[in-house]
C-alpha cells in the first residue's frame, strides 16, 4: 500500500461546491484516471480518501491537502499526469509527493490556516486600524452563531492568531486583509465572522485561503 499527499487548488468557477460532493468529485475522477485505490474494509467499502480542513462553501484555495491511499505503488508524477486528465477548469494539481503510512492524519495535523480576504467600507483605514488593534488585544470576544435550530456559543478570539492589514484602494474603498485563523479539531475561525467582529457591516467580497500551517511547525503548505 501506499499513500499520497495531494496539494491542489480551487478557484472562482468550483468555490459553490460543498465538501461531501467534492468528496464524491475526487473519486469520480481517481476512478478514471486509472488509479488504484486502496479501499476501506467492511460492508461498504470507500475508497480511502481524506481532505484537510474541508474548505467552506463560496471560498477559494491555492492550499489545499488530501492523502489517498493506494493498492499499489504509482510513481507521483504518473498519479499527476493521470488525474490532471480528468480535472474541468477549475481545479488545480500543484505536487504530489509520498509520505508514511504511519504519520498522523491531516485533519488532526493541521493548526492553522491563512486566507487573503477582500472586503468593501466605507471607513476611513484609521479607524480599521484601530479596530484590528483592539480585536488583537482582546482576550475574549463572546460570539455565537445559528446552525439549523441550534445556537452554538464560543470564544471567537481563541480561534484568532493574527489578522493584519495588508492594503487599501483608496478609490473603491476595498480592503484587503490577512488572516491566521486556528483551524483543527478543537474549532475552526472564519473569516467572514472576523470581519464582522471587525465592524464591517458588508460580506467579504472574497475569501481565499492561502496557506495551511501544521501543528508544531512541522510544515508549512503554502
Amino acid at each position: 500500500m501506499q499513500r499520497l499527499r495531494l496539494k491542489s487548488g480551487r478557484e472562482e468557477e468550483v468555490k459553490f461546491i460543498s465538501h461531501l460532493d467534492m468528496m464524491r468529485f475526487w473519486e469520480r475522477a481517481l476512478r478514471r484516471a486509472g488509479v488504484p485505490l486502496a479501499y476501506s474494509q467492511g460492508f461498504t467499502a470507500h475508497p480511502q480518501i481524506s481532505i484537510a480542513a474541508p474548505l467552506p462553501v463560496g471560498v477559494t484555495t491555492e492550499a489545499e491537502l488530501m492523502d489517498v491511499w493506494l493498492s499499489r505503488w504509482m510513481p507521483p508524477q504518473s498519479f499527476i499526469m493521470k488525474v490532471k486528465s480528468q480535472l474541468p477548469q477549475g481545479f488545480k494539481i500543484f505536487d504530489v509527493w509520498e509520505i508514511g503510512l504511519k504519520i498522523p492524519s491531516l485533519q488532526s495535523s493541521i493548526a492553522f490556516a491563512e486566507y487573503r480576504v477582500e472586503v468593501k467600507s466605507e471607513g476611513v483605514e484609521k479607524d480599521v486600524q484601530i479596530a484590528l488593534h483592539s480585536l488583537l488585544q482582546a482576550t475574549q470576544l463572546p460570539w455565537h452563531h445559528s446552525r439549523g435550530r441550534e445556537e452554538h456559543f464560543y470564544d471567537l478570539r481563541a480561534l484568532i492568531e493574527d489578522v493584519w492589514l495588508i492594503e487599501r484602494e483608496q478609490f473603491t474603498g476595498q480592503y484587503l486583509l490577512g488572516m491566521r485563523l486556528r483551524c483543527g479539531n478543537e474549532g475552526s475561525g472564519r473569516p467572514e465572522q472576523v470581519t464582522t467582529a471587525l465592524g464591517f457591516s458588508r460580506q467579504p467580497d472574497s475569501i481565499h485561503r492561502t496557506k495551511l500551517i501544521f501543528k508544531k511547525q512541522i510544515a508549512i503548505i503554502e
